[in-house]
């Protein structure tokens, strides 16, 4: 009983980066639900201009992702974390003064470099300060603050531009990072001393780490697909006549996640990953050909709560296993790895959705990304069996 209480997961720190978090997926994903409805309706942009918005932002991150590990090496981690959120919540403010699409595009890049940064600290510093022993589910309960935002962000995004002109709604925005970026003050990090001796040289593995690729690529595969959901979930509500019912969209998808969250994160400890990874990725194939045939609110909230169930506990699920895949001093740069390739799933997603709905249509979309999953769900299997022993 006393090793348990010591081993808590719930400190201060935990709570404070948490919140940090929180508050800047909220934020981003805010950003990522609402701006393709602005350059589609405000801006006069087709479908594929709306999956650029979201592509050019992930461009940068991808591109600076592979240093964000040598740079927590370099600076340290509460330094760069600090630093970093900042970055991002100067550059929400000047989401101010984008009013033509070239400019939102170029904004939009420089926004991922300060995102591509920060996810990879957040992440990291979670890694270090969950036990051990209760890795999966610290990292899944630190992974909700996430899942949460992808709720809170569409719904405050959708419901604020409905009552308050687009600058107003940009400010609160701002003033969210701005207290994301005070809670970022609070965590304490015990910096390892091998930073004072990190060189400028950059090798292959101050970029990548070998031993989390291969479920980095799972999770890049499940990346795409779970781009029709972050990019076209509104845009798709609003073409089928149900808008009203859009924001509900992600609130069903967190209640039916937190719901299932405590249960899943200790069947991952206990039983392994591929007992909770496995059935997870089959949900959310279903979430996904349900939302295909969606015609009614009923239906469309049904595949939330699927999607929520399944997706829910991939991106915890992934990120636990690159790190304990990888050296305990390497999880800065597993974490950084698997946001490699996630991204660039996400950032293919959004291009390549955005073009199969203009040719085939929004059913069309979802149905192939189920047929994805499907695919996926047999490369993960083989993969745990047979090389990750999990």
């Amino acid at each position: 009983m006393k090793v348990r209480k010591k081993e808590q997961i719930w400190t201060k720190d935990f709570i404070s980066l948490a919140l940090t978090q929180l508050i800047l997926f909220t934020v981003f994903y805010s950003l990522l639900t609402t701006l393709p409805i602005y350059v589609i309706d405000k801006l006069g942009g087709t479908q594929a201009n709306a999956g650029l918005i979201v592509t050019f932002m992930l461009a940068s991150a991808i591109i600076v992702r592979p240093f964000s590990a040598k740079i927590l090496d370099i600076v340290g981690k509460k330094r760069t974390l600090v630093l970093s959120v900042g970055a991002f919540a100067l550059t929400t403010f000047f989401y101010l003064f984008m009013n033509e699409f070239v400019s939102l595009l170029i904004l939009r890049f420089i926004h991922g470099i300060s995102f591509s940064i920060v996810t990879t600290a957040t992440s990291a510093i979670a890694a270090d300060i969950v036990p051990k022993s209760r890795k999966g589910a610290g990292m899944g309960y630190f992974a909700m603050s996430m899942n949460l935002a992808v709720v809170i962000g569409p719904f405050i995004g959708l419901s604020l531009l409905q009552f308050i002109s687009v600058d107003t709604y940009v400010i609160v925005l701002s003033i969210l990072m701005v207290i994301s970026f005070l809670c970022t003050l609070i965590v304490r990090i015990e910096e390892r001393e091998a930073i004072e001796k990190v060189t400028l040289a950059i090798k292959f593995k101050d970029l990548i780490e070998p031993k989390a690729i291969p479920i980095a690529l799972i999770s890049g595969l499940v990346g795409v697909a779970y781009a029709s959901i972050l990019s076209f979930v509104p845009v798709y509500a609003e073409a089928i006549g149900l808008a009203t019912t859009a924001s509900y969209f992600f609130l069903v998808f967190a209640v039916v996640m937190i719901a299932f969250r405590p249960y899943l994160g200790r069947a991952f400890d206990e039983k392994g990953p591929r007992y909770v990874l496995i059935p997870s990725l089959l949900i959310f194939a279903a979430g996904l050909i349900v939302l295909g045939f969606t015609e009614t609110s009923l239906v469309l909230l049904i595949a939330a709560g699927l999607i929520g169930l399944g997706y829910g506990t991939l991106l915890p699920g992934f990120q636990t296993v690159a790190i304990q895949k990888s050296d305990s001093h390497r999880s800065g740069h597993a974490i950084s790895t698997f946001f490699i390739f996630y991204d660039l799933g996400i950032a293919i997603g959004a291009f390549i959705w955005g073009i199969i709905i203009g040719g085939f249509g929004y059913e069309a979309m979802y149905f192939t990304g189920a047929g994805l999953m499907i695919v996926t769900t047999v490369i993960l299997y083989r993969l745990l069996t047979r090389h990750l022993n999990v």
